[in-house]
């Protein structure tokens, strides 16, 4: 064991004790974090992306309840998920409407990576 995780063990209460002490409980997640180099360091990008919804909120119809908060967040992950995936929203959203879901394994060609080259942004 280090010096400074002793240290951290005999006086938790100190500042550099507590900072310490969470290093030590976050240590299993930082390695992760180091393994797997496709993941980011902060979630400042799902925070961009987010940005325009918190903007326009009070401008949204029908949030105002439950069920119209339940459809608006599904309506902004469809968005965002295909504006993440190089896609016009528009388009995709339209495509999707038109698509047949007659067939239980015909959901799987409605995900974005599925979508046809129409739906791409130029």
């Amino acid at each position: 064991m280090s010096r400074l995780m002793i240290y951290a063990v005999k006086a938790p209460k100190s500042a550099l004790g507590k900072a310490l002490t969470y290093l030590r409980e976050q240590w299993p997640y930082l390695v992760n974090y180091l393994n797997d180099g496709r993941l980011e360091i902060s979630n400042n990008r799902a925070e961009r992306s987010m940005k325009p919804f918190v903007i326009d909120r009070k401008n949204f119809l029908f949030a105002n309840t439950p069920k119209g908060a339940t459809g608006s967040a599904i309506m902004f992950s469809l968005i965002q998920t295909a504006i993440e995936n190089g896609l016009d929203p528009y388009r995709y959203l339209t495509w999707l409407l038109h698509a047949d879901l007659a067939d239980a394994k015909a959901v799987q060609n409605l995900f974005p990576w599925n979508a046809p080259v129409e739906c791409r942004v130029k």
